[in-house]
């Protein structure tokens, strides 16, 4: 995944720029990347974030950076931004992007005379191959138009050029972007968490496919938006940061519907509900509304030194800090029965560490609620990075084990109520030592959200989508 901020004002454009990215340090964690213009020229920097903060690896560089515009990314793939000089003009450009066909394009790329100066593990940096799209084009917008008509997978990118800030959401509208405005500025993210204490109002949400020129003064339109959308669903599910709205509905909101719609279908009365955190929470108060039965805090994550979560490389350390972050709270859990909930299960390793704290700490049941259905594909779209081969996942690893093909029987797998749902479901419940388990259902997902089925993506549920050729 990744996150993108862009301001443009009539005033140095850093601080704003500084604090906007960083609202987006959530949705990614290797590296951070801000570009700011000036008559000067582009400033850039890029830091790796693998084992510290975004604000820990920017301040010191702050001084350095001038103009009114800029943009920034956290970005889970590249170093970004990359900086160009074209027939276009100059420009800096930062992306949220995957692109499935990178080594076709590539090769396009190559045959056609271009060369690739910035590597990542080895790889062409994936967004100086969007930019060579772009260089492409007769003009921003046509250039634009090849990155959407030739990459498999998505791509919503901001470009810093000297006299303005193009936005292009991806063509299917995967992740949301809006704009924001305060007297003086605007801005653009995917984020609109990252509005709010910098004085932005939200004034406009960027359609799948569209462009916009944003200015100190407004912002105008470059190419008109696609009839067809698929947003993401797991932003509301998950990635989303709960005061972000996206599409005009918020997160949390979502969250707590979600799991009110959720109860109505529960048999078991447990003495308290609570969540894994922080993406579960939601979804606990909503439950806890739904049974008339008390939130609790039964586990809780440590705040003053894990505010958020990195991914080392090694299994067995990934599998340490996440053990480390969540403190139970055996007050609370001994004896009682409890009903906690959770975003999703992906390996489920790390929720089966949890649940065997959870009975060492005295609980005498421990029931699982899922905010989501069973993930049962790999993301072709927005780099899930936790669903890179569906055989990471433990409901096809039981499809596998069942059926000796883990394509076999799928859509029954996926369909609740069927015999082979009911049994893959028993065997998560056995193999993470709960009590009991349940997922929620698409349907139950697509009502809490509350736009047409047709215009979420539920790729990584069903299968289904479009744009994916």
């Amino acid at each position: 995944m990744g996150g993108i901020f862009g301001t443009i004002g009539k005033t140095s454009c850093i601080k704003d720029l500084f604090y906007g990215t960083d609202y987006n340090s959530h949705l990614g964690t290797k590296r951070g990347g801000l570009a700011t213009y000036s008559e000067k020229g582009f400033v850039r920097s890029i830091h790796n974030l693998e084992s510290t903060y975004f604000r820990t690896k920017f301040e010191p560089d702050l001084e350095k950076f001038i103009g009114n515009s800029g943009i920034g990314v956290i970005s889970d793939t590249d170093s970004q931004p990359i900086i160009v000089n074209s027939h276009l003009g100059r420009f800096a450009l930062v992306t949220v992007a995957k692109v499935a066909n990178m080594k076709e394009i590539e090769a396009g790329l190559l045959r056609r005379m271009h060369h690739f100066a910035e590597f990542s593990g080895g790889d062409t940096n994936q967004t100086e191959l969007i930019a060579m799209l772009i260089t492409e084009g007769k003009d921003f917008v046509d250039g634009i138009e090849r990155v959407y008509n030739h990459v498999k997978g998505s791509c919503t990118m901001l470009l810093l050029t000297e006299d303005g800030i193009i936005v292009a959401r991806d063509k299917y509208g995967r992740l949301p972007l809006v704009i924001g405005k305060k007297e003086d500025a605007m801005a653009v993210t995917g984020e609109s968490v990252a509005f709010p204490n910098l004085g932005y109002e939200t004034v406009y949400n960027v359609g799948p496919g569209e462009i916009l020129k944003l200015t100190a003064d407004g912002f105008e339109q470059l190419r008109k938006p696609e009839k067809k959308m698929q947003v993401c669903s797991f932003m509301w599910i998950y990635y989303g940061y709960a005061p972000s709205t996206y599409e005009n509905i918020n997160v949390d909101d979502f969250r707590v519907k979600s799991g009110i719609l959720m109860s109505k279908d529960e048999d078991v009365k447990p003495d308290l509900v609570g969540a894994i955190p922080d993406s579960g929470i939601g979804h606990a108060i909503g439950y806890s509304e739904g049974l008339q039965v008390p939130y609790r805090r039964a586990i809780i994550k440590y705040t003053p030194t894990w505010p958020r979560s990195f991914t080392p490389t090694n299994q067995k350390m990934r599998e340490l800090v996440a053990s480390m972050k969540l403190v139970p709270n055996k007050h609370l859990l001994e004896g009682k029965r409890a009903m906690l909930c959770d975003d999703s299960i992906v390996r489920g390793t790390q929720l089966r560490d949890n649940v065997k704290v959870l009975f060492d700490y005295g609980a005498k049941e421990i029931h699982m609620r899922i905010s989501c259905p069973p993930l049962l594909y790999g993301c072709p779209f927005i780099n899930f990075s936790a669903s890179k081969s569906v055989l990471e996942l433990i409901t096809r690893r039981i499809v596998q084990e069942e059926e000796g093909d883990m394509n076999a029987h799928i859509d029954e797998y996926i369909t609740p109520g069927t015999e082979r749902y009911n049994k893959m479901v028993d065997i998560i419940c056995k193999r993470l030592g709960m009590t009991s388990l349940k997922f929620n259902t698409l349907e139950n997902v697509i009502e809490a959200i509350g736009l047409p089925k047709e215009c979420v993506c539920t790729h990584c549920f069903d299968g289904s989508s479009y744009g994916h050729e």
